[in-house]
């Protein structure tokens, strides 16, 4: 890892807008196990900006509960406290972190069509598993924000990342792999900054730092991070967006037998995935 890339991301991160006092709040809360709906709803209706962007997003065919929603107390019933939590986080950190610019090495249009389709694609696999429906938004988010480090990488070296992406296609190999050999840095180590700058730790956080290194992996969130891992590999190998990295690292026959599912277990669940991309793109527009 070269010192001159360490210090330029960790500048990047450090300039970077802080999570709004409200959402960090919100995230505090539900951290409480005695957090009740009315709690949450105080919680976010200190920040009318965030209320308006959970009525949309509830009210969105990503959900499709099939009424309107106008009451954040009864949408929090509805839905649950945890899964109210991860839509707080997801959709301010994508807001907070959408490239400004058209500099970066990774197209910004693809690079959140691939992270949506991890997200779906870890939701379908863990609604299919049968995981706690309480839970699911969790699988998601991490989906969706897994590849968090590309961003401030592809920000500030984005010509070394452009480098990173052609060597990787070239030699068929990861592109965390190529961006250490380019960089001395890959982005699972720039997310990391941003995980500990945004007190991320946790089951989402894990999934930014451990998706391509499961093996170092001994925490207590296994079944959400080899989730996003069988994800990602679909993702990368379908093509669906763009990750830069059309040759991901090999998922060992370890994580299939950990989830109980077979390596083709996304087959099946293509067209759904598609389907739930379109729906998810809200995420994105609001």
């Amino acid at each position: 890892m070269t010192e001159e890339a360490v210090k330029s991301i960790e500048g990047y991160i450090k300039n970077m807008p802080s999570l709004p006092t409200s959402v960090s709040k919100v995230l505090e809360v539900c951290n409480n196990q005695d957090t009740s709906p009315a709690d949450l709803n105080h919680v976010i209706s200190l920040d009318p900006v965030l209320v308006g962007r959970m009525l949309k997003l509830i009210n969105s065919v990503y959900y499709g509960l099939g009424q309107q929603v106008t009451n954040l107390v009864r949408a929090i019933i509805m839905l649950g406290i945890n899964t109210v939590k991860n839509l707080v986080l997801s959709t301010t950190v994508v807001q907070n972190l959408s490239p400004k610019n058209n500099s970066l090495g990774l197209d910004a249009e693809g690079f959140w069509r691939h992270s949506l389709c991890v997200g779906v694609a870890a939701k379908q696999l863990a609604k299919m598993r049968g995981i706690d429906p309480k839970l699911l938004e969790e699988y998601f988010t991490a989906g969706l924000l897994h590849d968090l480090g590309k961003i401030p990488l592809n920000a500030v070296r984005a010509q070394e990342c452009i480098k990173a992406v052609s060597a990787a296609d070239r030699n068929r190999k990861p592109l965390f792999w190529e961006e250490e050999q380019t960089m001395g840095i890959n982005h699972c180590t720039a997310g990391e900054l941003i995980v500990k700058a945004w007190q991320l730790e946790g089951p989402i956080g894990d999934a930014v730092v451990y998706h391509h290194h499961y093996d170092e992996y001994s925490g207590a969130h296994k079944d959400l991070l080899y989730t996003i891992i069988a994800a990602n590999f679909f993702a990368c190998t379908a093509e669906l967006g763009f990750s830069g990295d059309r040759y991901p690292r090999y998922v060992e026959q370890s994580v299939w037998k950990f989830l109980k599912v077979p390596s083709d277990v996304f087959a099946p669940l293509k067209n759904t995935v598609h389907t739930e991309i379109e729906k998810a793109a809200i995420f994105l527009r609001i």
